[in-house]
């Protein structure tokens, strides 16, 4: 209470308070009277009870007193509502529960500096927020609330750790023969980057067995571009390597942010696919004879980066593109086969309203089953806060099939609203008589973004939003989201996205993103269908069908962010992932060659690429591609010189000034902060560097 009087409330005085307390009542107990000081006649009641009552029962009654004050809301149903208790399924919600126990447990024990005291510590402290389930939300809600870097690095990457992965391997041991293996991919030759890239391969097979393959699933792992690699995805990973017999899962473990931020981990992803089509897979371990084809998947921040590369591609090859790279007799890298994106990471703004445009995307005739339910939800949360009932009725699609997506009214539930006839003539000195009813939309709950809509989620906040994109994008780049869909895809282009390669998308009705995917693939639906109708119009097309824009969304109800990492604690997380192989197996599924995909004679022309941001070279030769399966992950290693993740990080990007360049010192105002590790002195080791 004194530290809010001066109004500078801080760990360090409630510590020292409640160390004072101690302190003083401990003196009085071992100095003072046994039976209390004398007033209010403490020291009679005192020695009246003490002649009834037992130590024992004396302690019991006393936190029986202290617990029942502690729920007295409770008992009298003055409580407020539990603000989560109909968003989740039972079964999702249990596995909420667990991982924001763990969360709290691992936090609280992050401070221990010998590993092995903290990795019990750790396991210990998550039992007691298993039970102590409202102090744990409470932990984590501080915590989320000044969350940093090194905060969601140990929560995300807490499934590797000893006990929670033996834990894991007893509870669901894997059937899989082979485990994952660890390779490095050289880049290309036209790379401005010469650092090889991490990856790992998931593959049901021998080293022969692998080189005889001809289809390979490319995977880029989720982590907020701040943490977590392939390993935490090895039971997804491995189940498709064992549902998808004969195909190699390669996982691409690229660098993070902040140490990486934007583009790099981007080029390194593209870099592997270019590296794969051109040495037609030998350097990932197949033969090498034929280019093999490619499926991208990617979930939350991979999902970014697989829907990012296809845009690279596309982008590499327009003919509305201009530069070096359109030089005659390029040729540009083939399409992927398709992509798998689940709850990707599309728009990077973090806006929290939609578009009108955005809007007709979510309403489109061609999607209002599989949207149904989101919007619905949005109607009945505008439903419960308002109070307003709506007083008509019907399915939530009552919608003429026939209508015009560009001219459908939105579907949900509708509200009556009187309305004045405009047609009927009426003096001006008298109130009209003629209203009649039509039922009109109440449009703010729609154009509320799910950001806004699910802003208490319990895996994914809008701080760590913010967090993860203020560490991504780094202190000096000043990238522009409107226009720059290589960080938010969202916003690309429709000439790139009616060329998009066949994508399916998964994701969680409850998910603070789930508007990305439902507005991105909208626009992929949108830019086809207006090809299409240009080619109508030309008399180049007869024949249309929605099944033919290869676009196909899945939104699983009552969930929201991150299922694939609660295989062990969400039973429905494995179905969903057989469904993500199957999707894989149909996108790869043998069919006749497309001459147009060939890449000819093999004949490539050298290039170089430029992006947005600085690069990150280095003054090493060009070496031949190499693969080399190792047990363990290795560090890189440049004319034999051993480098870890900070290497070519420095000088990477450029800035003004600081003394004029005041945006500069706001955005390392804000990574500071969630970095936690800017220091003011000039020691090169022990800097942060961008």
């Amino acid at each position: 209470m004194i530290d809010h009087v001066l109004g500078r409330p801080s760990r360090r005085f409630r510590k020292v308070q409640v160390i004072s307390v101690l302190l003083f009542w401990t003196g009085y107990l071992l100095r003072g009277n046994s039976h209390g000081p004398p007033i209010l006649f403490i020291r009679r009641i005192s020695r009246y009870f003490s002649k009834r009552l037992t130590s024992f029962q004396l302690v019991t009654l006393t936190l029986l007193y202290l617990y029942v004050s502690r729920n007295f809301a409770k008992l009298l149903n003055l409580e407020s509502p539990e603000p989560l208790a109909n968003l989740y399924t039972r079964s999702y919600f249990r596995a909420t529960w667990v991982m924001t126990a763990l969360d709290a447990g691992f936090w609280t024990a992050m401070r221990i500096k010998s590993k092995w005291l903290r990795d019990l510590c750790s396991i210990i402290f998550s039992l007691y927020y298993l039970v102590a389930a409202e102090r744990a939300d409470e932990k984590v809600r501080r915590v989320r609330a000044t969350i940093t870097v090194e905060h969601m690095r140990i929560s995300w990457n807490k499934s590797t750790t000893p006990y929670l992965k033996a834990l894991t391997n007893f509870l669901h041991p894997s059937p899989n023969k082979f485990g994952p293996r660890h390779i490095r991919i050289s880049r290309p030759k036209e790379s401005v980057y010469r650092t090889p890239v991490d990856a790992w391969i998931y593959f049901e097979g021998t080293r022969e067995e692998l080189q005889a393959c001809k289809k390979i699933i490319l995977d880029f792992p989720g982590g907020g571009f701040v943490s977590m690699s392939p390993r935490h995805y090895d039971d997804s990973l491995l189940y498709w390597a064992r549902k998808c017999p004969g195909i190699p899962v390669i996982a691409v473990d690229y660098k993070l942010a902040p140490e990486f931020p934007y583009p790099y981990a981007l080029n390194e992803c593209y870099d592997v696919y270019h590296s794969i089509v051109y040495t037609r897979g030998a350097c990932v371990g197949l033969s090498g004879e034929v280019l093999p084809r490619i499926a991208l998947s990617g979930d939350s921040a991979g999902g970014n980066y697989a829907a990012g590369v296809t845009l690279m591609i596309l982008n590499s090859t327009s003919t509305s593109s201009t530069g070096h790279l359109m030089e005659e007799g390029w040729q540009g890298l083939p399409l992927p086969d398709g992509l798998v994106l689940i709850y990707p990471s599309l728009d990077l703004s973090i806006s929290s309203w939609m578009s009108d445009d955005q809007m007709k995307l979510v309403r489109q005739k061609g999607m209002r089953r599989t949207n149904k339910n989101v919007v619905k939800r949005k109607s009945e949360y505008f439903e419960k806060a308002s109070g307003i009932e709506p007083e008509v009725k019907g399915r939530d699609d009552d919608i003429d099939e026939d209508e015009e997506s560009d001219t459908e009214p939105p579907i949900g539930n509708k509200t009556v609203i009187p309305r004045v006839d405009l047609d009927k003539k009426f003096d001006d000195n008298k109130v009209p008589t003629t209203i009649t009813s039509r039922p009109k939309p109440l449009s703010t709950r729609l154009a509320m973004a799910s950001r806004l809509s699910y802003f208490n989620d319990r895996i994914l906040t809008p701080e760590m939003m913010r967090a993860m994109v203020i560490l991504y994008i780094g202190p000096h780049n000043r990238p522009d989201f409107t226009t720059d869909f290589l960080l938010s895809p969202i916003v690309a282009p429709e000439s790139l996205l009616a060329r998009f390669p066949k994508t399916f998308f998964l994701t969680g009705e409850r998910d603070p993103l789930v508007d990305d995917t439902v507005i991105f693939a909208g626009r992929i639906r949108q830019a086809k269908q207006d090809v299409w109708r240009h080619r109508r119009d030309m008399g180049l097309e007869h024949r249309y069908s929605l099944s033919d824009d290869g676009v196909e969304v899945s939104l699983i109800p009552g969930i929201s962010h991150g299922f694939l990492q609660m295989g062990a604690l969400y039973p429905e997380a494995a179905r969903e992932i057989s469904k993500c192989a199957a999707w894989l197996r149909e996108i790869l599924e043998d069919k006749p060659e497309d001459e147009g995909e060939k890449l000819g004679n093999g004949t490539w022309r050298n290039h170089e690429r430029s992006f947005t941001g600085g690069s990150m070279t280095s003054g090493d030769e060009d070496k031949p591609l190499e693969m080399a399966l190792l047990p363990g992950r290795g560090r890189a290693k440049t004319n034999g010189v051993s480098r870890g993740r900070g290497y070519g990080r420095k000088g990477s990007n450029g800035s003004l000034g600081s003394e004029i360049d005041l945006v500069g010192r706001r955005m390392q105002g804000l990574a500071g902060p969630l970095t936690a590790r800017i220091d003011d002195d000039d020691d090169e080791g022990d800097e942060l560097m961008y």
